[in-house]
Parts: structure tokens; C-alpha cells; sequence
């Protein structure tokens, strides 16, 4: 029998927590813990707002599921929201990040088959991050995510990341291309944020070459980079939105937006979800737009993010083994030179939540609502941590 009923997946960290409120989560010792991670950006609202815990006790009560095959009025309600704050045309509602990047695939994958492309391709990049179904694990740029699972899916060229030049040259020799998958900001990739002519430049190309541009907006979206969804910084809409995580704070949910020619490719029979979109998810995204919009939050990302960049900037900037402080909104990366996991149990003991991600870069994800003493809480702390790990190295 085994000792833990627990697949070994995760690589747990020594604490469990029962409770939370804002930026403070409880373990079940009684101990507090400010958090700088929001559950990996799903927390925009931090833990336990009570607009989000109100609006699910009040649908629990009422209806929880009833399947796509009715109609599901909270649904459409949640649909009418996402496509005003986005200007896209319409959504498909799933449970995950994952699943909302598999509907862009399928949807690239059938437009090109209505374009008579036998096989369809769609570029992506180096150090992505999309998922870890098998179709979402082989549009990732991680060999430590894809190994052991191969065959892996095929129909995808890979290219660096910010690098426009790369995909102009695929323009000009890959005639079965059909859209370009890629994330605003790499998030699990290391907080890579591109240049300002990225994004602008692949819808050129897109619009040039009839591709889709998909942008998994699963991590940035929600006002977490200080605008609804971070492609709105470059007035770069796409034809295909993925987005997951703080859409409904917490609660498991996904979507995928469509404009534009991609919004008719998806017809009945083509796609579905049994649990995507029920009255308690939307229920709950609904409470948690709703509470962002009233609260600004958006501006909030951005003045709080901008504060910490530039407070983590003038501290560590010049340390040894500090190679960047970037960050765009509250999405905030410091990148050392070595490997820095340990600081992430070293946080741990001073009772704040971090991550580190590629490596080498501390990730900071702290939810929207923190305050500003809990922002200079978090980055004191951060500047504690970095100027002893690397007195020691």
C-alpha cells in the first residue's frame, strides 16, 4: 500500500493552509503568511473576498450545474461582460488554462482546414508555457515539461521569443502556418516581457498572411499587468484570447475569446465541456469583474506594480548576481545569475509566500487589493532575502 494516496506531482512546500483574508493566508498551526503569489495569479482579489464568497453561497443555494445542453443564463451574462471589457466577439467556457489553449488549437487547426491546409501549423515560442495537456505540454517551450511524453503533438514550429525577425523569415518558407500562439508576457518563462513592437508587429504579420493571432492571456489577464488583458498596452487585439486564473479568483474556470473571422469557426458538435461555464463558476466570475471594475483595479496593478519595480530597482539593482528587475503591472520578475529556488523556503520561513521560476527568476504575483504598507512589506522582505543569498554565493 502506498504511504501517501497522493500522486507525487507537486513538490509541496512544508506548510498547509486553512484560511485566508486579502493578502494573509493562515496555516493550520494559527502562523500568518503575507502572499506575494495569489495561488500562481489567481487570486487577483486575494483570498476570501467576500463579493466572490457571498455570490457562491447564493448560487450553491439556488443551482450548481445543469450541463451546456440548456441554456445557462449566468453564462451568457459572463459572456456579454468578457466581450465589452475586451472588444472581442465571443467566448467558449471550459474549466482551465489548459483547456482554454486547446480551443485555440482546435480553432487554428479547423481554420485551416476550412482554408483547404491538410496540415495545419501554428508557430510558437521558445520558453512558453500554454499547459500540460498533450497538445498544450507540445506547444510549450519546455523540454523539462515534455520529457517522457512523447510522441509528442505535432503541427507546431518553434521560434525565440521576441523576435520578429524569426517570424518574417517563417512567413516567407512555411506556407501551411495558420496562426501564431504566444504569450504577452512569458509568465512561467521567466517574466520575459517583449519589446514594444512585438506584438504590434504579429498582428501586421497576421493580418498580412490571414494567421490567427492567439494570445494566451491565461496569467496576464484580469488586470493583472495594470489593464484588463495585457494586450490592450499595445492596442494589439487578437482573434483568439485564452483565459483562465483570476477569472473567477479562485474558483475553476476558463474561456477562450474569439473576434473576427476565428469567432464563426466553431460550430455545433465541433467542441464542448460538461462543466464549463456552470452557474456557480460564472456566478463567481461575474462577482469578480464586477468587483475589479468598481475598484479600478487595473490602475491599481499598474501604480502599485510601478512603486515595487521601481523600490526593487534601486535596491538590488546594482548587487552582485542581480541581472534584471523587470515587471509590467503586478507581474514582477528578478532574475539572478544562478539558481535560486532555496529563496523560495527561506521566504517560507519568514512567513512569506514567493516563487521562483526558470531557474532563476524570483516571480512576485502579489494580488491586485494589497495595500500599500503590504506592498512595502513585501518587497522589504524581497530585498532582504536577494542581498544574503548573494553575500553567500
Amino acid at each position: 500500500m502506498p504511504i501517501n494516496s497522493l500522486m507525487p506531482t507537486y513538490g509541496r512546500l512544508p506548510v498547509t493552509f486553512e484560511r485566508g483574508e486579502g493578502s494573509w493566508l493562515w496555516d493550520t498551526d494559527g502562523q500568518k503568511y503575507l502572499d506575494a503569489f495569489s495561488g500562481v495569479a489567481v487570486c487577483n482579489l486575494g483570498h476570501s473576498h467576500p463579493n466572490v464568497s457571498n455570490a457562491l453561497c447564493e448560487q450553491a443555494k439556488k443551482l450548481v450545474h445543469t450541463s451546456n445542453w440548456y441554456g445557462i443564463a449566468h453564462q451568457k451574462q459572463l459572456a456579454e461582460e468578457l466581450t465589452r471589457l475586451s472588444g472581442m466577439d465571443n467566448v467558449f467556457f471550459c474549466n482551465s488554462g489548459a483547456e482554454a489553449n486547446e480551443t485555440a488549437i482546435k480553432i487554428a487547426r479547423l481554420y485551416g482546414h476550412k482554408k483547404k491546409i491538410s496540415n495545419p501549423v501554428i508557430v510558437v515560442t521558445e520558453r512558453s508555457f500554454h499547459g500540460r495537456t498533450l497538445a498544450t505540454l507540445s506547444a510549450t517551450g519546455s523540454r523539462k515539461v515534455q520529457a517522457g511524453f512523447e510522441p509528442l503533438v505535432t503541427g507546431f514550429i518553434r521560434v525565440p521569443f521576441n523576435d520578429l525577425d524569426a517570424l518574417n523569415k517563417l512567413a516567407e518558407n512555411s506556407p501551411d502556418i495558420v496562426a501564431i500562439l504566444v504569450e504577452p508576457v512569458q509568465g512561467e518563462g521567466g517574466v520575459n516581457i517583449p519589446d514594444e513592437d512585438y506584438l504590434p508587429g504579429i498582428r501586421k504579420l497576421c493580418d498580412e498572411h490571414q494567421w490567427l493571432m492567439m494570445l494566451d492571456e491565461v496569467q496576464t489577464g484580469m488586470c493583472r499587468t495594470g489593464k484588463w488583458f495585457a494586450f490592450q498596452h499595445s492596442n494589439s487585439k487578437p482573434d483568439v484570447m485564452p483565459l483562465a486564473k483570476a477569472l473567477a479568483n479562485g474558483v475553476p474556470i476558463g474561456a477562450c475569446l474569439a473576434h473576427g473571422a476565428a469567432a464563426d469557426v466553431l460550430q455545433q458538435g465541433n467542441h464542448g465541456s460538461t462543466f464549463g461555464g456552470n452557474p456557480l463558476a460564472t456566478s463567481a466570475a461575474i462577482a469578480t469583474i464586477k468587483t475589479m471594475e468598481e475598484n479600478d483595479l487595473a490602475n491599481q496593478a499598474l501604480k502599485l506594480g510601478r512603486s515595487m519595480l521601481s523600490t526593487l530597482q534601486n535596491a538590488l539593482a546594482k548587487e552582485p548576481h542581480v541581472k534584471d528587475i523587470r515587471g509590467l503591472g503586478l507581474m514582477i520578475g528578478i532574475e539572478l545569475d544562478c539558481p535560486c529556488f532555496e529563496l523560495v523556503t527561506k521566504a517560507l520561513e519568514q512567513k512569506l509566500l514567493i516563487n521562483v521560476t526558470a531557474e532563476r527568476v524570483i516571480r512576485l504575483l502579489p494580488p491586485l487589493t494589497m495595500s500599500e504598507s503590504e506592498s512595502r512589506l513585501i518587497t522589504d522582505q524581497v530585498i532582504s532575502l536577494v542581498r544574503h543569498f548573494v553575500s553567500r554565493i
